[in-house]
């Protein structure tokens, strides 16, 4: 660190900007050591794979054009004239799988560890709005290729918003642009892909590191209890960041591999005069929900069986986004274990449906 600050270039920048208050700030900044230190990580992955989606889709909007007659031909003009354009594309799709992975992951581990109690509340909400809008990425980018299977998952998937009421059928022209899924839906979903979503995703992340670094790293509560000396702890910078590269290079070979030897498809181009082909379906991130809504009845107490599951996962989604504040009126000695089986039941519930949805 004191050969940083060594440096010229530093020094002249220190002069305009005091950039010693920040090396001081990492320099004193350290992270527990202990069985659950490994969840840490998964945080800073997600961050990676966030950077290497602008990065690839930076390069992908280079050769990309927008519109029912140029979208498909575009995508595939990248995939087999640009050199390594396939590649770009691969690494593209399925750094977005394995940004929803570790998110979720990120998400219950916070769960599970409880850092998402006082005074976390507001890293916790951030978070969430973070993972729903990675939710929207997914959502809006998976149509932009204009190929079959996208347009048809668009379809059911925008068929589902309007079923919620009062707002739902206005949300759905909104995102269509019409009744029906057509280029206006396409150009929205662009826009919304490439500029909406990004500002909002950058400047809500820079909020949601900033209370992360103001408030350093969570400590579970048998890691609090244990004596001082029995603490350990390891210095953010260089240790904890050289891990968390090596990390990331791991991940970065995963996902050079997949993309290599299991490249992208690009299936058909997307015809909206047929019919939709047998066994449509959402990303796997959305497929319990998905699964979820094709178990349930036409009508459920005079109410149609889609709208009633719309609902329930609208409440569940408000309960969990809620987390910090009905975790607080729950007392108690068996307030741990309540809260384990809580996410272990959840766990299983999104796994089990969506295998059943991918086996069915």
């Amino acid at each position: 660190m004191q050969k940083i600050m060594d440096n010229k270039v530093v020094n002249w920048l220190d002069e305009r900007f005091n950039l010693k208050s920040f090396f001081d700030f990492i320099k004193h900044k350290r992270v527990p050591m202990h069985r659950h230190s490994v969840w840490y990580y998964t945080g800073g992955v997600t961050i990676f794979l966030f950077t290497v989606q602008i990065a690839t889709g930076l390069l992908l909007l280079t050769y990309y054009q927008p519109g029912v007659n140029h979208s498909y031909e575009s995508v595939r003009f990248i995939m087999t004239q640009v050199s390594f354009g396939w590649l770009i594309r691969s690494v593209h799709s399925w750094s977005a799988n394995l940004l929803m992975f570790f998110l979720f992951l990120h998400m219950f581990s916070v769960f599970f560890s409880g850092a998402f109690r006082k005074p976390r509340e507001l890293t916790w909400i951030s978070g969430f709005l973070l993972f729903s809008l990675a939710l929207g990425f997914g959502f809006s980018g998976y149509l932009l290729p204009w190929n079959e299977l996208a347009f048809f998952a668009t379809k059911v998937g925008t068929d589902i918003i309007g079923v919620i009421p009062v707002v739902g059928e206005t949300i759905k022209e909104f995102l269509r642009g019409g009744p029906d899924v057509t280029e206006i839906t396409l150009a929205r979903f662009y826009n919304i892909h490439i500029s909406i979503l990004p500002i909002v995703t950058i400047v809500l992340l820079a909020i949601h590191l900033a209370f992360v670094q103001i408030q350093g790293m969570h400590e579970p509560e048998f890691y609090k209890k244990l004596p001082a000396e029995n603490k350990k702890s390891i210095p953010f910078f260089p240790d904890f960041f050289l891990r968390d590269i090596l990390l990331w290079l791991f991940v970065l070979n995963i996902l050079l591999f997949l993309a290599v030897f299991s490249p992208w498809d690009l299936g058909l181009k997307a015809d909206p005069f047929s019919s939709a082909p047998a066994g449509i379906h959402p990303e796997w991130y959305f497929m319990f929900m998905f699964q979820s809504l094709k178990y349930l009845p036409a009508k459920i107490f005079s109410l149609e069986g889609e709208l009633v599951g719309i609902l329930l996962f609208s409440l569940g989604g408000l309960w969990w986004f809620l987390t910090p504040y009905w975790d607080y009126k729950i007392k108690g000695k068996k307030k741990p274990g309540f809260i384990r089986f809580i996410g272990i039941l959840l766990i299983l519930y999104i796994v089990v449906m969506t295998v059943i949805g991918y086996l069915a």
